[in-house]
């Protein structure tokens, strides 16, 4: 039987996650916006190319949520994406609202999915989600990690002129500039990265990956996309195939790294009921260090979204 997932939110990223899922042939896929016709233009768009492609065209799109009734996973990307000079946590107040609305009516028609949330501030957004759709910390979780990791393996394959299919990186933390790229368990073909060039030209790509959605904002004129809708479709394989993939995502923690109470992105297994397990990483002092930062700027966020 084939599995069902909505994507709620027709703009760049949703759009991407809904053709990359719609590629992969194993689930219906419904694309909600509200945006009279937009929704239905896309889907009919990207099931024209099922033939080209090579996959059955069964995308549905609409303005509404009873299409999406009895789905396995939700994929949240309904918000307003940055602009030139905006951070993340700018759109605080302007997206709780969006997220908060869309998650009470896509988890009332399907009680028993796990939600994945894509909308910015990420690791605040999350919050929101978990609180509107009362679901267990384990079937509410955030995308961010992944395509944090992607960048940082991009930079580095880019730097030392290798393939990005060698290189094995992490990026723990919010999903903001205080994220931790994680580079003692960062390597090449297995080559500890620290092998393969100096400190100084590491420190240059991990801050470059901090700040690597301010500067595509700059060069875009808006929020990333085509990356985004790759990692949150990747998500949506390991809990629809239960794959069980140890990624990087946003998790709500209960005491693991030393943090409490908070969605941070750290490794977990991801399954079919969600996230099954909270993956601990040997961390060095310095990245501890980092790490409780990270969690001190999201805490503020989320501060700022409880005042709201």
């Amino acid at each position: 039987m084939r599995k069902k997932v909505t994507v709620v939110g027709a703009g760049n990223v949703g759009a991407t996650c809904a053709q990359e899922l719609a590629r992969r042939d194993y689930a219906d896929v419904v694309l909600v916006d509200i945006i009279p016709d937009f929704p239905q233009g896309k889907a009919l768009d990207i099931n024209q190319a099922a033939s080209v492609l090579g996959y059955e065209p069964t995308m549905v799109g609409t303005n509404g949520y009873e299409e999406s009734e009895g789905s396995d996973v939700v994929v949240i990307t309904a918000g307003k994406p940055r602009s030139p000079g905006m951070s993340r946590d700018d759109l605080v107040s302007t997206n709780e609202a969006i997220v908060s609305t869309v998650t009470k009516e896509a988890v009332r028609r399907s009680p028993d999915a796990v939600v994945v949330v894509v909308s910015n501030p990420l690791d605040a957004m999350c919050h929101v989600a978990k609180a509107a759709s009362r679901f267990d910390k384990r079937r509410v979780v955030g995308m961010a990690g992944i395509l944090d990791t992607a960048r940082f393996a991009a930079f580095v394959s880019q730097e030392l002129e290798v393939s990005v299919k060698d290189v094995t990186a992490v990026v723990l933390g919010g999903h903001g500039d205080q994220m931790v790229p994680i580079v003692s368990a960062t390597n090449v073909g297995g080559v500890p990265l620290p092998e393969l060039m100096p400190k100084t030209r590491i420190r240059k790509l991990v801050d470059r990956t901090r700040f690597g959605g301010g500067e595509l904002v700059s060069l875009l004129g808006t929020s990333a996309w085509y990356a985004p809708g790759a990692a949150a479709a990747q998500m949506v394989d390991s809990i629809c195939l239960d794959e069980k993939r140890v990624l990087p995502c946003t998790a709500y923690l209960d005491g693991e790294y030393g943090i409490r109470g908070l969605y941070m992105g750290v490794p977990v297994k991801l399954g079919a009921d969600g996230v099954e397990e909270i993956v601990k990483l040997r961390l060095t002092a310095e990245e501890k260090k980092m790490l409780r930062s990270s969690a001190a700027a999201v805490r503020e966020v989320v501060g700022v979204l409880k005042k709201a």
